[in-house]
């Protein structure tokens, strides 16, 4: 299935219900997304191709192959599916949540890393047959970060895999002998986030959350170039082999592409009037870099353009307006609800329930919404009371268990202006 506009054209991805964590391109060009909504998108010709079975926001997705992709999660769950029928299977878990997937080369190894600070490695086989001839053999875990792991990376022959980590180190590790000890490759002091590893050139070329973004020799460790531009976190790369570029997206929603050649900063603009870059990846000429943040939409921009198109989160929608200008409770409402919950009927693909007519119901009641195990039976009726109980406490101490993310409103008065906020709105719903 080819991508749903040609290259070289500017163009949107919509339908996903919360912000976009990760966009995969497959070798034909077919383009899958990840979302906070819990699910995978496959974009075709006909319109989204939705896999749902993440129980918490899809963090992460690759392609295997035209025919599989392999995605994980705030649920702590590596799955597999399949491109044609939308079939999948969880495939191996963490005890925490998957930051990043990849394929090894030969397409018979899965490869996480997670915030339970170790990598796993999933060895599987028939991926490009259907689901009933694919085989998954049990995952070996590899344990050396003294943090959670952000990314991994491949290089081109699958023998040596490179993570980068939350305790500021990237490590290289032998495939072929896991119960080797790793060896530390950076050492940057704040957390890594992204890398991208071209050891055909020699080089892996990093980002972290205090903005270092800096490219290093792969055999001498040495410092190639530095590209840090002040602006932190880094939180995406991508990197195209044939025009030999390399996108970096940042929390202050800039993309920055870099000349790998000449190693220098070859673009630079701003794609996002708030920020931040969770996903980028080129197309597979290159022509194309497709983008992803807080807004429920990929957009792609032609390369050569990049800088001239319209700005991704061009001020339509409503979380952008001006919190000065709204009153409290709708304020609160918008800063810590809106991304999960509607409050129209029906869930609209969003990663919690729709909160229409949340007064006097029962938790975990909406029918077209799959809640967590803790949610399912629980005997808590939606109130005023309860409501304020949930946000003083916050959702991890108030319902143990709970796929809600942890947040708290500390002041009374910014509480019950949101009770009361949702007591006019979820009666009739909006307009």
């Amino acid at each position: 299935m080819a991508s749903p506009l040609a290259a070289q054209e500017f163009y949107t991805l919509k339908g996903h219900g919360g912000p976009i964590m990760d966009v995969a391109v497959s070798p034909s060009g077919q383009i899958a997304t990840a979302s906070f909504d819990n699910t995978v998108g496959v974009w075709t010709p006909d319109g989204p191709l939705w896999l749902e079975g993440h129980r918490a926001a899809a963090t992460t997705v690759s392609f295997v192959n035209d025919r599989a992709l392999a995605s994980g999660g705030d649920d702590f769950k590596l799955w597999l599916w399949s491109t044609a029928t939308a079939e999948g299977r969880q495939a191996a878990a963490h005890t925490a949540k998957i930051a990043d997937v990849v394929v090894s080369p030969d397409g018979r190894t899965i490869a996480t890393a997670s915030w339970d600070s170790t990598i796993g490695l999933t060895p599987v086989k028939g991926l490009d047959g259907p689901i009933p001839t694919w085989q998954v053999r049990d995952t070996v875990h590899l344990s050396g970060h003294r943090a959670g792991v952000n990314a991994i990376a491949f290089t081109q022959d699958g023998q040596t895999l490179y993570s980068a980590s939350v305790d500021g180190t990237i490590r290289s590790w032998q495939v072929h002998d896991p119960k080797a000890v790793s060896t530390v490759v950076v050492k940057h002091g704040f957390g890594v986030n992204r890398l991208v590893v071209n050891d055909a050139e020699g080089w892996l070329a990093y980002g972290a959350t205090d903005g270092g973004t800096r490219m290093i020799d792969l055999e001498t460790g040495q410092s190639l170039a530095d590209f840090t531009l002040g602006r932190r976190p880094i939180l995406s790369m991508a990197y195209d082999p044939v025009g030999r570029s390399l996108a970096v997206g940042d929390g202050q929603g800039y993309i920055m592409f870099i000349d790998t050649d000449t190693r220098r900063i070859s673009n630079d603009f701003r794609a996002s009037n708030s920020g931040p870059i969770w996903a980028l990846s080129f197309s597979p000429d290159g022509q194309s870099i497709h983008a992803g943040g807080i807004e429920d939409i990929v957009y792609s921009w032609p390369v050569a353009a990049t800088g001239q198109q319209v700005p991704m989160n061009g001020g339509t929608r409503t979380f952008l307006e001006d919190p000065k200008t709204l009153p409290n409770g709708e304020r609160q409402f918008k800063r810590k609800c809106s991304i999960c919950h509607t409050l129209t009927k029906g869930s609209a693909r969003r990663a919690g329930p729709s909160l229409y007519g949340l007064f006097g119901r029962k938790a975990g009641a909406v029918a077209d919404y799959t809640y967590s195990e803790t949610l399912d039976g629980s005997d808590i009726i939606w109130s005023a009371e309860t409501i304020n109980a949930l946000f003083d406490l916050g959702p991890d101490h108030y319902i143990p268990g709970t796929k809600m993310p942890m947040q708290r409103i500390v002041r009374k008065r910014d509480r019950d202006d949101l009770i009361d906020y949702l007591r006019t709105k979820t009666v009739q719903g909006e307009n």
